[in-house]
């Protein structure tokens, strides 16, 4: 059972920097092939941002490339994403995905998803 929990999230200004972290303490974590982030406006869907694979492969959608890193720390199997320079449109709630199958898709619908997610809001 895929049990992430996210936290980190908070108001920052315009060109401000956040870490989230998503930590899983089930027995499923260590058979995990994939994580991702995403994140979901009000009214719109769930948009995944970076996706990092066992091996350590990374994938990032254009509009955070260079600013968002998504890394892992497999001992505490803890994901995090590091995000520099927010903007506005960048406010949403961020959740952390994982799968056990091969290949790493940034599509939310593969994913399993059980933490509430965490708040990310960035003023001008």
């Amino acid at each position: 059972q895929v049990q992430p929990v996210e936290s980190g999230g908070g108001s920052v200004q315009a060109g401000g920097s956040l870490t989230l972290s998503c930590q899983d303490s089930s027995d499923t974590a260590s058979r995990y092939y994939c994580m991702a982030w995403f994140r979901q406006a009000p009214g719109k869907g769930r948009e995944g941002l970076a996706t990092i694979d066992r091996d350590g492969n990374t994938d990032y959608i254009d509009s955070v490339k260079g600013r968002f890193t998504i890394s892992k720390d497999n001992a505490k199997n803890i994901l995090y994403l590091h995000m520099n320079n927010l903007k506005p449109e960048d406010t949403a709630m961020y959740y952390c995905g994982a799968r056990t199958a091969p290949l790493c898709p940034m599509i939310a619908d593969v994913f399993a998803f059980s933490g509430q997610g965490t708040q990310v809001s960035v003023s001008l």
